[in-house]
């Protein structure tokens, strides 16, 4: 009580901390307890335990006629669950869908949602429904005094405060929920399998998990499909009640397509569907001519892919399918159960399986408990009745003649109440003759039962024993074969992107405005393709389509896109800038491709320049890589392959000269400002008076193409020798009328292809 005091108006009051603490911590108990967690004996949530309740109230057995969901909600939420009435008649759905419940509790008729939208049911009051013959596993015996009765909400009625499941229905239909700060995620599996694991744990209460799973093989999933993980996964998950597994869709081969028939737990065949059509638009299935629905009610998944011809590899296409859509899917599993003390805990399948039959056994002997109560009470009632059929003559005088007759009855002949009330209830027709041996009868077989029961209920071996037999009676009644099988496979892999793409001749054009397209084919002309008003051809680089095309900016910073990603060059392209990030400003200068050893010259038009290999220029990072340091104020120049070391450097200056020389004397640098190429004065650099106006490198015999004005100059490899020089002079002075330099290009002679 330090903490909270009395006022003097008689109001507690306490420290906001301690408030907030405590209604915190009573809230996330009740959520645990009361709302998202199963509990251990029937598997179920007080929701689903409050509706399966309410429905044997209203007499919805699986012999009745269906009735309007609505009322079972009505009764559910006004009765027992004062919640919400969509969130109840979810929880009753969900116990209809016989693809989401390995054993259907809930017997629905109407729309009760579908495999590709669970949430898709109709309003509750279209639908109808009554418990299934498996509700009876859950039910059968809660009048046998097996269960504590705990008042409802506004303590008006009562309730059981769990079910008497004769299966453990925790483990058969598993479940899901998230509570505050814990959640549970339990696979459904098998009944048979699992019933057949409790009857060896009752045998040998020593077996250990590896024993257990010789009968448990792991979950069995109501949609069928294929559990694809080792043993070892699925060993781990029963060991520590923790842990993941895979569930793969099966398919089959007809007449040369792929049908799929059945999918992973709740998985939506219209997704797989989307997924499959979203690659196909995107080219990356091009093994794949035809995708079909064709499920039906009698099939209720098929769905049919098509191969492009017989020589596609179905075995990797589905590998591909499984490792890049709904086709295969990975579940959690966390064994997270409200145990017998009433406490949440995470469990393996050994300790659940204890513990369950532990509940079972308890439950039994209640059973048996209760019936040996009710059995040597009527025994008791007997041994009345059959006083009073020896002594029948003095009984009747008593009744004719007394006003209390019970009072004497009970003195005349030592009988208890019980008795006494039973002598006075009996009817006329029951005081003949032939009803005495009826007694005798019913005494004898009663007293052999109440034998029996005592036996089994002072034997721990024989109280097993009919655990076991009751078990293996209603696997047998209620079990069927498992659907999912249990395959180890091999990991699924996707098909590696470029094996999907032909490698083909491919040329990136880059416009001045920064738009870029690829066309197939070396043998398209950059400059008779159509341009946007203002745009116009920039550059463009020839390559392979499995090759990356490297983009150099303005700012020297290098970008890189898969060349097959590019936009078709049948239209105008796209903008660079909508897939990268220059920085503002900036223009894109050049393009580049070839392989990754490729030899590249990169220069400014500020006369400096390096070789760099086109390796050093690839990054994955939209916002580039810096490679080529400009001086403040000028620009990147095209970017020249430097084939051979043999080959000449040409440069023009924007005062009409040109200089040629080696490639081998231009350094190989990863990055940077690069060396002098040709010799501009520091004042005139810095005034931006001159500038190199074109660059090229001119392999052996090749020829040098000379722009200005819209004409054209070829010098050949001879020619060139009168502008040859050193690197970093400034060469000698073109013929009059070419010296305004627009660009240098590189052309190939017959002699050098």
């Amino acid at each position: 009580m330090q903490d909270q005091e009395l006022n003097f108006e008689g109001v507690e009051r306490q420290p906001l901390r301690t408030f907030t603490e405590k209604a915190y911590l009573d809230y996330s108990m009740y959520v645990i307890l009361d709302r998202a967690l199963p509990a251990l004996g029937d598997g179920l949530k007080p929701v689903q335990r409050r509706i399966v309740y309410a429905m044997s109230e209203l007499g919805l057995s699986a012999a009745s006629k269906h009735k309007k969901s609505a009322r079972t909600v009505g009764d559910v939420i006004g009765k027992f669950h004062p919640h919400g009435d969509s969130a109840c008649y979810e929880a009753m759905v969900l116990m209809a869908q016989g693809f989401a419940y390995r054993y259907p509790i809930v017997d629905g008729q109407g729309n009760w949602g579908s495999p590709d939208d669970p949430k898709s049911f109709a309003a509750m009051r279209y639908t109808e429904a009554k418990l299934t013959r498996y509700a009876e596993v859950l039910l059968a015996e809660l009048g046998d005094g097996t269960v504590d009765w705990v008042p409802n909400f506004d303590g008006t009625l009562e309730e059981p405060a769990f079910l008497p499941a004769r299966l453990p229905n925790l483990l058969l239909n598993g479940t899901q929920g998230i509570a505050v700060g814990m959640a549970t995620d339990i696979p459904p599996h098998n009944l048979r399998e699992v019933a057949a694991a409790c009857i060896h744990l009752l045998e040998e209460p020593d077996a250990t998990t590896r024993a257990l799973m010789k009968h448990v093989k792991g979950p069995d999933l109501p949609t069928g499909a294929e559990i694809v993980s080792p043993r070892a996964d699925l060993a781990g998950i029963y060991e520590t009640g923790t842990g993941s597994f895979k569930a793969r869709a099966t398919y089959v081969e007809e007449d040369g397509q792929i049908v799929i028939r059945s999918l992973p737990h709740q998985v939506s065949g219209a997704r797989v569907q989307e997924q499959i059509a979203e690659q196909m638009r995107q080219k990356k299935l091009p093994m794949v001519d035809d995708l079909r629905d064709e499920s039906t009610h009698e099939e209720p998944v098929r769905l049919v892919i098509v191969p492009r011809s017989n020589r596609v590899d179905t075995a990797q296409l589905m590998a591909h399918l499984f490792a890049t859509t709904d086709l295969e899917r990975s579940y959690r599993v966390n064994l997270n159960v409200i145990g017998l003390d009433g406490r949440p805990k995470v469990m393996g399948l050994k300790p659940l399986l204890t513990g369950w039959l532990e509940f079972r056994t308890r439950t039994v002997a209640r059973r048996l408990q209760y019936r040996l109560e009710r059995v040597a009470s009527r025994l008791h009632i007997l041994e009345g009745l059959l006083v009073a059929y020896l002594n029948l003559d003095e009984v009747i005088r008593i009744i004719r003649r007394e006003d209390e007759p019970k009072p004497v009855l009970m003195k005349r002949f030592g009988l208890s109440e019980e008795q006494a009330e039973a002598i006075l209830e009996t009817r006329l027709r029951h005081l003949a003759k032939l009803e005495e041996m009826k007694i005798r009868a019913e005494q004898k077989a009663l007293a052999d039962e109440r034998a029996e029961l005592e036996g089994i209920l002072k034997s721990a071996a024989r109280l097993k024993k009919l655990v076991a037999g009751e078990l293996q009676a209603d696997a047998e009644k209620y079990g069927d074969a498992r659907r999912s099988k249990i395959v180890e496979r091999e990991a699924a892999q996707a098909i590696d992107e470029t094996s999907l793409i032909p490698n083909e001749p491919t040329t990136v054009v880059l416009s001045t405005g920064g738009w870029v397209r690829a066309a197939k084919g070396h043998e398209i002309d950059p400059l008779s393709l159509s341009y946007k008003t203002g745009d116009a051809f920039q550059a463009a680089a020839r390559g392979r389509s499995l090759q990356l095309a490297i983009f150099l900016d303005s700012t020297g910073r290098s970008y890189a896109l898969p060349a097959h990603t590019l936009p078709s060059a049948r239209g105008q392209g796209e903008p660079l800038s909508g897939r990268l990030n220059p920085p503002d400003g900036a223009k894109f200068a050049g393009v580049l491709m070839g392989e990754p050893d490729d030899t590249w010259l990169v220069a400014s038009d500020a006369g400096y320049g390096f070789i760099v290999r086109l390796k050093e220029l690839v990054t994955d990072r939209r916002a580039g890589k810096t490679v080529l340091s400009v001086p403040e104020g000028a620009l990147v120049l095209p970017p020249a392959p430097a084939v051979s070391p043999d080959s000449l450097v040409c440069v023009a200056g924007s005062e009409g000269k040109l200089l040629a020389f080696r490639v081998a004397e231009v350094p190989e640098m990863p990055r940077g400002k690069g060396n002098k190429l040709y010799d501009i004065p520091a004042r005139r650099a810095a005034a931006r008076a001159e500038i190199v106006s074109g660059l090229a490198v001119v392999p052996p015999r090749a020829r040098l193409v000379v722009w200005s004005g819209g004409r054209r100059m070829s010098l050949d490899w001879a020619e060139l020798r009168h502008y040859r020089g050193e690197r970093g002079q400034r060469g000698a002075v073109l013929p009059r009328g070419w010296r305004t330099v627009e660009r240098l290009e590189a052309e190939a002679t017959s002699a050098n292809p």
